[in-house]
């Protein structure tokens, strides 16, 4: 998916400075108990499913949103697993990024995994056991997070 039009407003009097943005990542596993990763176009690596919130947007429907824009997905929310702030990311165009990233588990509801966006160059299932090795560090706190079965969210304190 291409930039939102109301990151590009603010990129136009910012230019490449650290913008704080709101995030959302989702954590899917299916009735097997594997998890739907995505291999990112920007970094080549795998990673769980995540994205920007639109201006007003709730963050369990963006969560819903991006599994299904990024992966032609349905899942439902199960639980909130955690809240965090990622590090400073800085993209290849030199765009710099820190996210407050609400983080859900789901469960695969129904569709036929694939990207289904340009930010994606492919999607599969992984067993929790059998995770690629080139997942990306966000991605297994996250996914550490989700599956420790505290029914609490986790955050830094």
């Amino acid at each position: 998916m291409p930039i939102p039009d109301f990151i590009r407003d603010l990129r136009a009097q910012v230019g490449h400075r650290e913008l704080w943005l709101s995030g959302v990542s989702v954590v899917v596993r299916d009735a097997d108990g594997r998890l739907l990763l995505t291999r990112r176009v920007d970094n080549g690596q795998w990673a769980v499913v995540s994205g920007v919130l639109e201006p007003g947007e709730e963050p369990a429907r963006a969560a819903l949103r991006e599994v299904a824009e990024e992966t032609a997905v349905t899942a439902e929310i199960i639980r909130l697993t955690s809240v965090d702030v990622t590090p400073l990311i800085t993209y290849p165009n030199g765009d710099q990024t820190r996210y407050l990233d609400v983080r859900f588990l789901a469960r695969y509801v129904d569709g036929e995994p694939h990207a289904a966006d340009d930010e994606n160059s492919d999607v599969a299932w992984f067993a929790p056991d059998d995770l690629p090795d080139d997942l990306t560090d966000t991605s297994r706190l996250r996914i550490s997070k989700a599956l420790s079965g505290n029914p609490e969210a986790w955050f830094r304190r």
